[in-house]
């Protein structure tokens, strides 16, 4: 026993040395994000304070946060529900065109953004398929924070399922069937068994959906209508801001998203350190 452990103790890595792994993953990383994230705030450097809090608490700029966040957790919560439906089905029947249904859900990494979201605007605009249907009973979804949310759920909807689905395949099967010899109902060893193991799960896979869909803008400019202060969003304000060559503002309502998304990460980080914790501490 005691040699086998120097042995693993002093085993050659196949790849590099620590230092030169490390080194390596720094500089990748620091060229990669560090550097253009740092970018933002070296062109914002010459901006005053006052002018800087004048430009992020614009009237349009805060609608255009309300209607980015709101549109973005609707479509997180959508797909945290139906995802994991979804996610469920794949992993615990077996059905003729199972593989396909997997393999599509992949689609909207595949896709570019833009396509989507002249299907979704062709789809639901109103001389479209459904949307000549919807209109005249008053259920309007292009250029409205209805047809965002539907663009941002087609884009997110991957991130929960994939996220979800490896928690669902490693849950064993044994004690959902103690639970139900022992008289638990099916709700119950839901909330008492699969939902604990879950909800990290869906902690992290509805974060990364809210925060790619905070940042989505490919996809949602063509079905938004872009109305200030009704559908517009924080992306295409930004790039109008790029168009018009103001680069100071723009940048600087890039540097209000990129602390939002910090925030995001770091809440979603610290709930799934938390939820293990407690689901450790419950066992």
């Amino acid at each position: 026993m005691i040699k086998f452990i120097k042995k693993n103790k002093h085993r050659v890595s196949i790849i590099p040395g620590f230092n030169l792994s490390l080194g390596i993953t720094i500089f990748y990383i620091s060229f990669i994000i560090l550097i253009p994230l740092i970018s933002i705030a070296v062109v914002t450097n010459d901006i005053t304070w006052q002018k800087f809090t004048s430009v992020i608490l614009d009237s349009r700029v805060i609608a255009s946060y309300r209607v980015s966040f709101i549109c973005a957790f609707t479509a997180a919560v959508i797909n945290c529900c139906f995802g994991s439906i979804l996610a469920w089905v794949l992993v615990r029947y077996e059905f003729p065109g199972k593989n396909l249904i997997d393999g599509l859900i992949e689609l909207p990494f595949a896709i570019p953004t833009a396509v989507a979201g002249i299907s979704l605007a062709a789809l639901y605009s109103p001389a479209g398929l459904i949307g000549q249907f919807l209109v005249p009973i008053g259920i309007k979804i292009a250029y409205s924070p209805i047809g965002i949310s539907m663009a941002l759920i087609f884009v997110t909807i991957p991130f929960v399922v994939r996220t979800v689905e490896p928690v669902l395949k490693n849950i064993d099967p044994v004690f959902e069937e103690a639970a139900y010899t022992l008289g638990a109902g099916k709700f119950t060893i839901f909330r008492r068994i699969i939902l604990p193991e879950l909800i990290p799960a869906l902690l992290l896979g509805g974060g990364l959906a809210f925060a790619r869909a905070v940042g989505e803008y490919g996809s949602v400019i063509f079905i938004a209508g872009n109305m200030p202060f009704k559908s517009e969003i924080v992306p295409l304000l930004i790039m109008i801001k790029l168009q018009q060559f103001n680069y100071t503002e723009a940048t600087s309502i890039a540097i209000v998203m990129l602390l939002f998304s910090f925030l995001i990460m770091f809440a979603i980080n610290s709930l799934q350190i938390y939820q293990q914790r407690f689901i450790r501490g419950g066992r």
